[in-house]
């Protein structure tokens, strides 16, 4: 046996087979250190009479994650990893890759360009980097068709998605039935190679594009057409597998790096990047490290069995943690507890949970009627009307029914998370949890952190968003927090637009081709106009010293007018379709309005003019978040609004778009309307002091540190 020194790759000899280890925690990332420790590896083996075949694998649960994505910034790329797979490929002596994990993007790359592929059946793998704006730049869209099926290798590079390798059986030359066979089926399959078939290079294979195969990329183009509106890389994509088809393998690998550029320097891809990061980012916070405890959560209790209610109280079951949801009254438990399993029932029809997964979920949950059956739980969260005397008589009761310890949550969308906290005896158990509705299935949770939270709480909570698969963002304490904060002037200067001349089509119709996936005026309808209306009343004080603050959409409450669910809102709505059509009702509504308030309309507002006081005020506020600390870095604020609103993960997030906009250009739109339009403008769309200064440094938010 014989070793080479590199911590992040291994390398032995035993019994003729050379095995390079790849030992890179946490991901085996194909960073310089392990590229430089496979091709040291194979000129080790190539040069060592004794071996007579050479193994890939890894120490690790999984093969590769893929590329160093740090190293996208600069720093020494040699070897690349192109250089690394021809130096695979071209060996002479037989190469197998072992995979005893997942191998996704470089890591898939590493595997294709070896001569054979050994792993087991519930393994899954994948060419994810069109998630990154990109696509697999070390030949996987030339080598993945040579050895997989047209339409499976097009949807496995244009979607990004995992696949079982059980669907890929042209890929992999050995499928053990378990992990523990893995390494007997291994020395199985190489004590079966002999000289005449042990080295099958993947770029031998020719393809060629027929009529068939045609047919396939034309489905797979006009599809991704559809899906993919917005993102530049899917349909590069494309373009860069059909070179697999009609060009030599050489040629193929040319035109993939050329397409591979063009997509590195387009902004989609920086969002993109820039999102990867910034969810991971999120996570990062100044507010506890390691040293600080957390409180075990093994019981949990939600207050509220309605719709918000039951929905976060499947995220527990889901993750295996008991539930008892309380409801005062009986008949409103016993049907909180039936439309959870409705729910279950339906992902089971869909084929997305077995029906034991379904009654294992539902033994997990129980209800009460009484605060008292809540005394052991290790964390409560209060998901009832958003009213502050309605909170404050719960805490008020959780106070002297909960143990010692207990976290009390509250998932107030916009309420004073301090104020709660003050009616308690431990304001530092207590804290806002957030979610998004639909509580079940969106990843946003924003984690509200009060002026006494203790560290222990907030780490208890970041860490457990994770177990119950959200993804957290800590905020502290204003109205509406981050996210509903600043969707205020977005639906503001919406309604505003529309008292001055818009329609709601024109002005949903601007932002769906910006990228949001629905319009303000739509939005509304679908949540209710309702909401809006009770959150404008209790808000006076803010919103009194401008009359024509949200005019229009208040007289469509009065007119019972209140969205989807009352058939007509902004837009009009036939029984059973949620597909909005416009009313010219509303325009009249609108015009009246705006006679009785002295508001010139117009019929020159442009789709320009509705970005700029849709989304730049928007981005506005988000600096006013920045500036007063209410979020600790932009990118967080970015990841509450894409997770949380819908907002184009290729523009990255607000904060994101506006750093590529340039802050400078933010500014002077923001200025020319503030002061176009008198009074109102001075009012509500001055640039904020931060954004000014930013732009005036030439900086970014990205830069700015608080």
């Amino acid at each position: 046996m014989t070793e080479m020194e590199n911590k992040a790759v291994g390398y032995t000899v035993q019994q003729g087979v050379a095995t390079i280890t790849m030992q890179s925690a946490p991901v085996n990332a194909l960073s310089r250190a392990v590229r430089v420790g496979l091709i040291d590896g194979i000129e080790s083996a190539l040069s060592d009479d004794s071996v007579s075949a050479i193994v890939i694998t890894s120490s690790l649960a999984l093969f590769s994650g893929g590329a160093d994505i740090s190293e996208f910034s600069g720093g020494d790329l040699s070897p690349n990893l192109p250089e690394v797979l021809d130096k695979i490929e071209n060996a002479t002596k037989p190469v197998v890759a072992v995979l005893p994990g997942p191998a996704f993007g470089g890591g898939l790359e590493v595997a294709l360009a070896c001569h054979h592929r050994i792993t087991f059946a519930g393994n899954q793998v994948g060419l994810p980097e069109v998630n990154l704006g990109i696509l697999p730049g070390a030949g996987g869209t030339q080598r993945l068709p040579r050895l997989a099926d047209p339409a499976t290798a097009l949807t496995m590079i244009v979607t990004g998605k995992p696949t079982s390798v059980v669907k890929l059986p042209g890929v992999f030359d050995k499928i053990s039935d378990k992990p523990e066979h893995l390494l007997e089926d291994t020395k199985q399959y190489l004590a079966s190679l002999n000289a005449e078939n042990c080295i099958k290079r993947t770029s031998d294979i020719t393809l060629t594009m027929s009529e068939e195969v045609q047919g396939v990329f034309d489905a797979v183009t006009a599809q991704t057409k559809k899906a993919a509106r917005g993102f530049f890389a899917p349909l590069k994509c494309i373009e860069a597998v059909k070179g697999a088809y009609t060009l030599a393998f050489e040629d193929g690998l040319k035109h993939e790096g050329k397409l591979f550029m063009e997509c590195m320097n387009t902004p989609q891809a920086r969002a993109q990047q820039h999102f990867f990061f910034a969810e991971r980012a999120a996570g990062h916070v100044s507010d506890f490290d390691k040293s600080t405890p957390e409180r075990s959560i093994e019981k949990v209790a939600v207050i509220g069995a309605g719709t918000m209610g039951g929905g976060i109280a499947m995220n527990f079951a889901n993750a295996g943690i008991p539930v008892t949801m309380l409801e005062l009254k009986q008949e409103a438990l016993d049907k909180g507890l039936a439309l959870i399993r409705k729910n279950y029932e339906n992902s089971a029809k869909k084929g997305k949970l077995t029906q034991e997964q379904v009654e294992t979920r539902m033994a997990l949950l129980s209800g009460t009627t009484t605060y008292d059956d809540l005394a052991d739980v290790d964390l409560v969260i209060e998901a009832v009307f958003e009213k502050m005397e309605v909170k404050k008589t719960v805490f008020t009761t959780l106070d002297k029914v909960c143990k010692p310890g207990a976290i009390l949550a509250s998932n107030t969308s916009t309420l004073d998370v301090n104020e709660i906290a003050a009616c308690t005896s431990r304001p530092q158990d207590v804290i806002g949890l957030h979610f998004f509705s639909p509580a079940n299935v969106m990843k946003l949770l924003e984690v509200v952190k009060a002026e006494d939270t203790s560290a222990d709480v907030i780490k208890t909570c970041m860490k457990l968003a994770k177990r119950i698969k959200k993804v957290a963002v800590l905020v502290g304490v204003c109205f509406g927090f981050v996210g509903n904060r600043m969707i205020e002037p977005y639906g503001r200067e919406a309604n505003r637009l529309l008292l001055e001349g818009a329609s709601p089509e024109q002005v949903d119709r601007v932002l769906t081709q910006f990228g949001m996936p629905m319009g303000p005026f739509t939005m509304g309808d679908m949540a209710g106009l309702d909401i809006g209306y009770y959150v404008r009343q209790s808000r006076q004080a803010f919103i009194s010293h401008d009359p024509t603050y949200g005019a229009v959409a208040d007289r469509l409450v009065e007119k019972d007018r209140n969205g989807l669910k009352t058939g007509r809102g902004a837009y009009l709505y036939e029984a059973g379709s949620r597909v909005p059509i416009p009313d010219p009702e509303v325009l009249e509504i609108a015009k009246q309005e705006a006679a009785r308030l002295g508001v010139t309309q117009r019929d020159d507002i442009s789709d320009e003019e509705i970005l700029v006081r849709c989304l730049y005020t928007l981005i506005n506020e988000g600096a006013c978040i920045l500036e007063e600390g209410i979020a600790a870095k932009s990118s967080d604020i970015d990841v509450i609004y894409v997770y949380g609103y819908g907002f184009p993960v290729y523009r990255g997030g607000p904060m994101q778009y506006a750093d590529e906009v340039g802050l400078g250009e933010i500014v002077d739109k923001l200025s020319t309307y503030a002061e176009r339009l008198g009074d109102y403008g001075k009012m509500w769309l001055q640039p904020s002091d931060l954004l000014i200064k930013l732009a005036q440094e030439r900086s970014s938010f990205a830069k700015f540190k608080n």
